[in-house]
């Protein structure tokens, strides 16, 4: 997905770019999910499925998914879940927020899949911080702009919460003032699509997608990674993470899943992602070989076109 510039996003209002305080949540600061209201939906990016949109707010501009789309709002969850932690971690992550669409918000929309994806939306949503410029990520275009042991950490990060979705085809990493940017975890933590058939066995299995990341062979030493990012993963920081996420998103699928309430939800995260911290972590050796065998490879022949 590609941030538009502020122009096609045809805004209002001339407004200053973003600080660092704005675009990122806090590093390892506390974690907090600031609430913001829409005011204005301004341009869909049907380049993803979800059909996301630069939306202004109250609170300024931001790329927002949808409860309403296909995915539903576990895949908000999962961006919520997953962009927090990565932000806990020092990861770099644009600022999420909840947004709040009222009744009656994208009425006046004439595109019908729009409206009627606004219509149920209304409630609680997902933003990130718009980044005015951004373009999409090249490996071959701007890994000098990404560390390799920046790119260790994310692939880490990525086999932990099990995100398939950071591939050489969609990395979903953006480049905003010569850095690189992480986006769109919706797919990750796909078991809790299916919590009734997860159990302890299946929780601490490797993730064999990650043989796919587009930073595997760019990554350092991936142990490395872990011993650095492991220790600052407890109970502690996951209920943290656990607690910002807003009820009525938890609440959407709960019946479903068979949790009473919001808690209950957040608990089964919790557990989930805690006993996929337990070591030995089969995952970071899953990782580990795939990069191996990545570095194996011989380098891809360029074919002459006539």
């Amino acid at each position: 997905m590609r941030f538009p510039t502020r122009v096609e996003a045809e805004a209002v209002s001339v407004q200053d770019d973003p600080g660092d305080d704005e675009v990122r949540m806090g590093g390892t600061n506390p974690v907090q999910l600031p609430r913001h209201r829409a005011l204005r939906y301004l341009q869909p990016l049907r380049e993803g499925g979800s059909l996301p949109a630069v939306v202004e707010t109250d609170g300024g501009l931001f790329v927002t998914k949808f409860r309403g789309a296909g995915q539903g709002a576990k895949a908000l969850v999962a961006e919520l879940v997953a962009g927090l932690l990565a932000d806990s971690l020092g990861l770099p992550v644009p600022g999420l927020a909840a947004v709040e669409l009222g009744e009656g918000f994208g009425d006046d929309q004439e595109d019908p899949e729009i409206r009627d994806l606004l219509q149920a939306s209304v409630g609680t949503n997902v933003g990130l911080t718009y980044l005015d410029g951004a373009f999409n990520f090249d490996l071959l275009a701007a890994g000098d702009l990404l560390p390799a042991d920046l790119a260790s950490e994310i692939v880490w990060f990525d086999a932990l919460v099990t995100n398939l979705d950071r591939t050489a085809r969609n990395p979903n990493l953006l480049v905003w003032e010569r850095a690189p940017w992480l986006i769109d975890h919706g797919a990750a933590l796909y078991a809790h699509h299916a919590w009734d058939r997860v159990d302890d066995a299946r929780t601490r299995t490797p993730f064999p997608l990650i043989e796919d990341h587009v930073l595997l062979a760019h990554a350092a030493d991936l142990r490395v990674a872990d011993a650095r990012l492991a220790p600052r993963i407890d109970a502690g920081l996951l209920r943290t993470v656990l607690a910002a996420v807003p009820d009525d998103l938890l609440l959407d699928t709960a019946e479903r899943d068979g949790f009473e309430d919001a808690e209950e939800a957040r608990a089964r995260y919790v557990t989930y992602l805690e006993l996929r911290m337990r070591a030995p972590r089969r995952w970071v050796e899953e990782a580990v070989a795939a990069r191996a065998e990545r570095l194996a490879r011989p380098p891809a022949r360029l074919e002459a076109r006539r």
